[in-house]
């Protein structure tokens, strides 16, 4: 008895099955992994105000720093994705090794500039002297940790390229939980303070990227994949992740202009944009996580050799990306009038916040398209297009943000603006998803 032909709605139920499978645990993760930093201000801040000070010091230090990496979790993925495509796990693994190599090598190299300088960045950051002392402490003991932070993000990217985005989430709930307990532990119990709870980070971390090379290492002894260091694989998964470090620099330097212009026209200004900039970085992690799978499922259909497939998925993603990201600006929108008083209860606070928050709530559908296509091109080996167009795109939103302070409009034009930088974004993706340019297929690109 022959089989039925997939219908086009059979086709859209099987990616989207695909994309919830992946997207699901995906966002867990994601959401877990920020969770190291609020336990470590909700401990730290009993111990008062300048551990605390210096705490937020060193934290901002330390998470750009890793950003600034994050290539190593993308570049992975969509390497490694390619790879299952062709049916040849054993070189999927190993492209994956060559990514933890360099993750090492990159975070031997911070820690050996860390140490030295703490004292100088934490005084950069303008930290007073009451702060600075427990800020170059924790910042100290916490580059220990950064080699094994760098290792989970490759590591990430290894499994997310397998696709599997489940080990990532259990992993991120127990090293949340590590964390955690080690720094009530070392914090109160040892009697350690603030060094305590860097410590307690840096062990957690290492548990993790100990938990992440258990997987790869018994993944590649199954498929008989080197475990070695190859110079030209590390070198080649450097040269890949290159445009998306100029694209995450970018994309960085677009939220540091926001947030110098907004500390320009105020402290209610500055105080609402913070809030309403949290809130935009956790809709991001839903949105985020729709991405990623665009990224392990692009990487997989285009190494199966599959373009048609390629564009199919891709078009659904789509549409994914603007349902949620239309369902993401109506809950804020309905949900405002809860979580407002939650952050702040300063009336002028408030209502500088409100008419921004609209704006935001308005460009998520915009938003959700930007994530599901920077994912698509990332999974499709992208990458030198997407340095180029983020470029572009810092750009056009560096001149209008900067004039905002001399032509008014206060947090409210810094959010139009930050709209049009999506905006900006959009199009350029889009211009590219339509081009068809990204298509190359193959196990390697």
């Amino acid at each position: 008895m022959t089989q039925a032909p997939a219908t086009s709605r059979d086709v859209r139920r099987q990616h989207d099955r695909e994309i919830v499978a992946l997207a699901l645990p995906a966002f867990g993760a994601l959401v877990a992994e920020p969770l190291f930093l609020m336990v470590d201000s909700a401990i730290v801040g009993h111990l008062g105000t300048p551990q605390l000070a210096g705490l937020a010091i060193a934290a901002a230090l330390l998470s750009t720093a890793v950003s600034v990496f994050v290539f190593l979790a993308y570049a992975t993925t969509a390497a490694v994705a390619r790879r299952v495509g062709s049916g040849d796990l054993q070189a999927a693994i190993r492209q994956g090794m060559d990514g933890i190599w360099l993750a090492l090598l990159l975070g031997a190299a911070v820690v050996a500039l860390t140490l030295p300088t703490a004292p100088w960045l934490v005084d950069v950051f303008g930290a007073s002297d009451t702060a600075a002392p427990y800020a170059i402490t924790y910042l100290r003991i916490s580059s220990l940790g950064i080699p094994a932070m760098l290792v989970v993000l490759a590591a990430t990217g290894v499994l997310r390229g397998l696709q599997d985005t489940r080990t990532p989430l259990y992993v991120a709930i127990g090293g949340f939980a590590a964390n955690g307990a080690l720094n009530v532990g070392l914090v109160y119990g040892a009697g350690l303070g603030i060094a305590g709870s860097a410590w307690g980070t840096v062990i957690a971390q290492c548990g993790m990227a100990a938990a992440y090379l258990v997987v790869v290492v018994r993944g590649a002894r199954r498929h008989g994949a080197s475990l070695r260091p190859d110079v030209a694989g590390i070198r080649a998964s450097a040269q890949a992740g290159v445009p998306l470090l100029v694209r995450t620099l970018s994309l960085r330097a677009v939220l540091m202009i926001a947030t110098a212009v907004a500390a320009r026209l105020g402290d209610a200004e500055v105080a609402a944009h913070q809030i309403i900039l949290s809130l935009w970085s956790l809709m991001a992690f839903a949105l985020d996580a729709i991405a990623i799978a665009g990224q392990a499922i692009i990487g997989r259909y285009l190494g199966a050799d599959d373009a048609e497939g390629a564009r199919q998925v891709c078009r659904r993603m789509v549409q994914w990306g603007v349902v949620s990201g239309v369902v993401l600006g109506a809950l804020l929108v309905v949900a405002r009038p809860l979580f407002i008083p939650l952050f702040t209860g300063d009336p002028t606070v408030q209502d500088t916040l409100l008419p921004a928050l609209l704006v935001v709530a308005v460009s998520q559908p915009i938003a959700g398209v930007v994530f599901v296509l920077d994912g698509v091109l990332m999974g499709a080996g992208d990458g030198p297009y997407l340095a180029w167009a983020m470029l572009l795109t810092l750009a056009v939103f560096a001149p209008v943000a900067l004039l905002i302070p001399t032509l008014g409009g206060g947090l409210t034009a810094i959010w139009w603006a930050m709209t049009l930088m999506m905006s900006v974004r959009m199009a350029t993706l889009w211009l590219r998803s339509r081009s068809g340019r990204w298509i190359v297929t193959g196990a390697t690109r």
